[in-house]
């Protein structure tokens, strides 16, 4: 019997993981809140706009209302911009049966309040079992059918291998755990590094400020992870350091090309216009700077990219705050 599964948001990636989901033969409701959009993809059985080129599968059905996607659906994935997800789930809240898990595919934080995305789910769904799926992926890729490896984190180990499952193939391998807060940490900080490193790149750094900004970084999402209670192996896995690597060294992200832009002249302003996408690090690094300040935490690479993106601070002037940092041990 094939599943059926409601995914919220196509863009890019509800586009992606809907093709991959189709591709393991399940059926799949896509949802998009611009009707106009959705016309266009029940149409052209392409998405033009973000995935252009990479047709549809028959068992992908484009859908505008959030009653028709639910239809016959039993399980949801949600992958929409951070900022919209708490108004989603209140769309949801009314019409969701009560016995329909939600995983969602979104990364970063709340900006108003620096709550994740499960923290958000528990407080306007409460009693759904729920995860998050998160790691080194890049949208295209993955629509093409190219190599990749993601891990599935949930509350439930039943619901979670549940939907592990359906996504799982021999070309995008699907681990579970437990982790979700290290997940989504993992998937939400690493944006943030990757305009860090797009700045330096940007400015005309070379490879060792590269490494030497990945590997702090990494350094400053195991310190926040651990205080907020997220396990090592996992920041230390697809989710964490896989996810960082990808998205700080490779032009398909676009908080790396975000970051490029500033380090070459741009405004922040004319930088989110350039990408053209949403730019999850630009409200992600607005979040945990209030968090490290509430936690008593040092987070020097992500203050200064908060820094450069909020109070006008140079590119170059926050350099040299990280150069004239006191030295210590490793």
């Amino acid at each position: 019997m094939q599943t059926r599964v409601a995914v919220f948001g196509a863009g890019s990636w509800g586009t992606a993981l809907a093709i991959q989901l189709a591709r393991n033969d399940n059926q799949v409701n896509l949802w998009g809140h611009e009707a106009s959009h959705i016309e266009k993809l029940a149409r052209q059985r392409e998405n033009e706009t973000y995935l252009p080129g990479i047709a549809l599968d028959s068992k992908i059905h484009p859908v505008s209302s959030v009653e028709t996607c639910l239809q016959d659906a039993q399980i949801i994935l949600i992958a929409i911009p951070s900022k919209a997800f708490r108004g989603l789930l209140q769309l949801l809240k009314p019409v969701l049966a009560s016995h329909i898990s939600i995983f969602w595919a979104s990364k970063g934080f709340e900006i108003e309040t620096g709550k994740l995305m499960h923290e958000l789910v528990t407080e306007e769904l409460p009693g759904h079992h729920y995860g998050v799926i998160s790691g080194p992926t890049f949208a295209g890729e993955v629509a093409n059918g190219l190599p990749a490896a993601i891990t599935c984190a949930g509350d439930d180990e039943t619901s979670t291998a549940f939907f592990a499952d359906l996504l799982h193939g021999s070309r995008f391998r699907c681990y579970t755990s437990s982790d979700v807060v290290g997940v989504e940490l993992g998937g939400a900080l690493k944006n943030i590094l990757a305009i860090a490193v797009g700045i330096a790149d940007g400015l005309g750094f070379g490879a060792n400020t590269r490494a030497a900004l990945i590997t702090r970084g990494l350094s400053e999402v195991m310190r926040l992870g651990k205080t907020l209670g997220a396990r090592e192996e996992t920041l230390m896995g697809l989710a964490g350091l896989g996810d960082l690597i990808l998205t700080c060294t490779d032009d398909q992200s676009r908080n790396r090309r975000f970051g490029l832009a500033i380090g070459r002249g741009m405004s922040v302003e004319e930088a989110e216009i350039a990408v053209g996408q949403t730019v999850e690090g630009l409200r992600a690094a607005s979040a945990v700077f209030k968090m490290s300040r509430e936690l008593d935490l040092e987070l020097p690479i992500m203050e200064q990219v908060y820094r450069v993106l909020y109070e006008g601070v140079t590119p170059l002037d926050a350099v040299k705050s990280l150069e004239n940092r006191p030295q210590r041990a490793e």
